[in-house]
Parts: C-alpha cells; structure tokens; sequence
C-alpha cells in the first residue's frame, strides 16, 4: 500500500524559507499517517505552501475569517480510514508560520512539521473542537512528533514572548 503525496509551492519563498521543504513535508504526512494507520495508508494527499494572502482568502470563504491562519484542511473522504482513496489538501502559510515560529522560539522546521501532522490528523478525521478530542489528538500529535525528532508542541501552552530586536552598535 503507498501514499501519494503532491506538494505544491505556492512561493519560492518556502523553498529559500526552508530548504528541503517538500521532502520534510511528505516525511511528516507519512508519519502522521502511519501514525494512526499503523501501517501505510493507500490514498493520495496534497500539501499546498502558501503565502499569507492565498490562505486568508481561503479561510475567508471557507471558514468565514477574513484572516490568515498557519494551517486549514481540506478532506475530501472521511468515510473510511485505511484503503484506496483521496485524503484532501493541507494548505500552509509561510508568514503566519514564521511569526508564530518566532513567537513561540521554535524554528521554523519544528513548526513546519507540526502543523503539516496535525493537518493530515483533520484529514483523517481527528478534531479539536471537544476537551476529549482535543486530548486525544495532542497525543497522537505528540507521539508522532517525537518521531520525528520535534520536541514536545504543547509543553508549554502559552505563547512565549519572541526576544526584541537588538539595535546595532
């Protein structure tokens, strides 16, 4: 069984941003996949690398808010979780990435590699929306990210406060 993933680079920026992105991107999926499968999922996923403006108009008009966001979801089936099928699209936002990276002293890797996880998790059907799901998924997260050798997302829940800008002597 395999898994077909397209990347799609929106912007040359993710390229020059972080090298090697598509390969990390796929590596990611495949981990999050194998991660609730178990073993490979047969079925075909994309992952959209975007900037700001491409993902604020997709939330727009599919969520209502009319901002950008790091990462949305696209899933095309939810009607099985193993077999032949389309997953969907995970659509990523450079900026808001960096930012977020930034915020919480992570780099941007780490967050990359977060997000491209717990994208593909909404793929599979996992959701935050409820306390026990919400649990749930942030373990699965957390035990595919280690994996991966991505230290833990929510140790720390709050948002660290990114170091001020020296000025140049």
């Amino acid at each position: 069984m395999t898994t077909a993933i397209l990347v799609t680079c929106r912007t040359e920026r993710w390229r020059t941003s972080l090298p090697g992105v598509e390969a990390l991107g796929r590596r990611a999926a495949l981990a999050a996949i194998r991660g609730v499968a178990g073993r490979r999922l047969s079925g075909e996923l994309g992952i959209v690398l975007a900037d700001d403006r491409f993902v604020r108009r997709l939330n727009r008009e599919y969520r209502g808010q009319d901002h950008p966001t790091n990462v949305l979801s696209f899933p095309l089936d939810r009607a099985a979780t193993v077999g032949d099928r389309l997953l969907g699209d995970v659509v990523l936002a450079l900026g808001t990435l960096r930012r977020e990276a930034r915020q919480q002293r992570k780099t941007l890797r780490s967050h990359f590699l977060h997000l491209v996880v717990h994208g593909v998790l909404h793929l599979l059907g996992f959701d935050h929306d409820r306390s026990r799901a919400a649990k749930r998924m942030e373990t699965l997260e957390r035990r595919i990210l280690a994996g991966l050798g991505v230290d833990d997302p929510y140790a720390e829940k709050a948002v660290r406060p990114a170091a001020k800008a020296r000025k140049p002597r």
